[in-house]
């Protein structure tokens, strides 16, 4: 019995699983980002709440918390199958912390050994002041989320599929354990679309009405951020890279 349940823990888990082991993220967020004036540029969910809300906070919410409800039952429902664990959110957690200090550390790294730049962490990005730690904790969950889902689920995931079946003609199996061993061919193809797709998500910091001020250092920084989460995607899943970037953010933005 033990060794089962150490095998089930290890194991990435399955898909209805791993997404609801995202829910308290996607809940936490969508109630506290209507107080604030800032959303995730990914987030394409709140305007549409705010709007079926017709701009008041408290239908709003409700609205939310119904979302979590049906949520809830279609993942009991649609998950079945698959035994959810109460531990599997303490482990996710757990392993979530610790894949991001393995992101400050390879960020760190990369921008200190490989480019020669001796820059504090501190000083790539601009951080949360002292009085709006509430903007921070909301805004990184809300990109823990719909970041990961952007750029690791959509960009990377159905990019990589794409292109492997098309160069290849094989099927990458990206959600299922196990699944058929790859050619050498298409892990190359794999392994260039994970640094595209990590430069792109570095890069789009750098766009739009809240872009940062371009640095080698940071793009730098940021891409090996996003090579690390997705190889928590691919070995450990979407929960656990969606926490594991909620997790740094918070560390970064908040503390």
């Amino acid at each position: 019995m033990a060794s089962s349940e150490a095998k089930a823990l290890a194991e990435k888990p399955g898909a209805w699983i791993d997404l609801a082991l995202t829910l308290p993220i996607f809940l936490a967020y969508h109630a506290g980002v209507v107080f604030l004036k800032i959303q995730n540029a990914t987030d394409v969910v709140t305007p549409t709440l705010v709007q079926l809300a017709e701009g008041n906070r408290a239908i709003y919410l409700l609205i939310t918390a119904a979302i979590g409800v049906v949520f809830a039952g279609i993942f009991a429902w649609l998950g079945r199958g698959q035994a959810f664990r109460t531990g599997k959110f303490i482990q996710v957690i757990v392993e979530g912390a610790l894949y991001a200090v393995v992101m400050r550390v390879a960020g760190s790294y990369a921008v200190t050994e490989l480019l020669q730049v001796v820059t504090p962490s501190a000083s790539l990005f601009g951080l949360i002041t002292e009085n709006r730690r509430f903007v921070g904790a909301i805004t990184s969950l809300g990109a823990g989320f719909y970041e990961e889902l952007a750029f690791r689920v959509v960009l990377f995931g159905l990019g990589a599929k794409l292109l492997v079946w098309f160069f290849t003609r094989q099927e990458v199996q990206l959600v299922k354990q196990g699944g058929a061993r790859l050619s050498l061919r298409a892990a190359v193809i794999m392994f260039v679309w994970m640094l595209v797709a990590a430069a792109i998500f570095s890069g789009v910091h750098y766009t739009g009405a809240m872009a940062d001020k371009f640095l080698l250092t940071s793009f730098i920084y940021r891409m090996v951020i996003g090579v690390v989460l997705t190889l928590i995607y691919l070995t450990r899943g979407f929960s656990t890279a969606v926490w594991a970037h909620a997790l740094y953010d918070i560390w970064v933005l908040v503390f």
